[in-house]
C-alpha cells in the first residue's frame, strides 16, 4: 500500500499533546488523585510544564462500568478548575463530558474544546449547543455507554462503522 505524504499535499501534521486531568473519585487513570480543585489544577500545570498543549478536564467518569453522575455534580467538579486554569496557563482547555450544559458551561467559563466521547448522542441538543458554541470538538465512538460498553463490542469493519458512525 503507498501513502500519500501529507506535507506534499499542503498539510502539515501538527502534533498536540492532551494532558487529562479527571477530578473524579473513580477514574480509572489516576485512581480519583486530584478530586480537589487545587491538586487539579496544580496537576495541570504540571502536566503543561511537562509538555502538554492541551488540558481535558473531566468531572465524570467514563470509565467501563462507571454510573452516570447528575449535570450539577459533575459541573461543580470541573467548572472550578477550568475557572482556575483560565487565564493562567497557555494551554488550551478542554471540557470531556457528554452533557450539553456542562459544555456550555464550560465554554463560558474558559474552555475552548469540547471533549465528547458520545460524539454528540448522549443529549437530544447537542449538535444544536455545538453549533451555538463554536467551538473545537473532538467526537468520540464506543459501542453503547460507560455502563456497558464493554460487555461485547463486535466490529465487521472497525474502520468503516466508526467512519459510519
Amino acid at each position: 500500500m503507498v501513502r500519500a505524504d501529507p506535507s506534499a499535499m499542503g498539510f502539515i501534521p501538527s502534533i498536540k499533546i492532551m494532558g487529562i486531568v479527571n477530578v473524579t473519585p473513580d477514574s480509572f487513570s489516576d485512581g480519583g488523585q486530584f478530586e480537589d480543585v487545587q491538586s487539579a489544577i496544580n496537576h495541570a500545570l504540571q502536566l503543561v510544564e511537562d509538555g502538554a498543549d492541551i488540558l481535558d478536564i473531566g468531572g465524570e467518569s467514563t470509565r467501563p462500568g462507571a454510573n452516570p453522575i447528575s449535570v450539577a455534580q459533575e459541573m461543580a467538579r470541573a467548572l472550578p478548575v477550568i475557572e482556575g486554569l483560565a487565564g493562567i496557563t497557555s494551554a488550551k482547555i478542554s471540557i470531556d463530558t457528554r452533557n450539553s450544559e456542562t459544555a456550555a458551561a464550560a465554554i463560558e467559563a474558559g474552555a475552548e474544546i469540547w471533549n465528547d466521547v458520545s460524539a454528540l448522542t448522549h443529549c437530544t441538543d447537542s449538535t444544536e449547543v455545538a453549533a451555538a458554541l463554536g467551538c473545537e470538538i473532538v467526537l468520540m465512538h464506543a459501542q453503547g455507554d460507560p455502563r456497558n460498553m464493554q460487555n461485547d463490542p463486535t466490529y465487521v469493519d472497525v474502520v468503516a462503522e466508526v467512519m459510519a458512525y
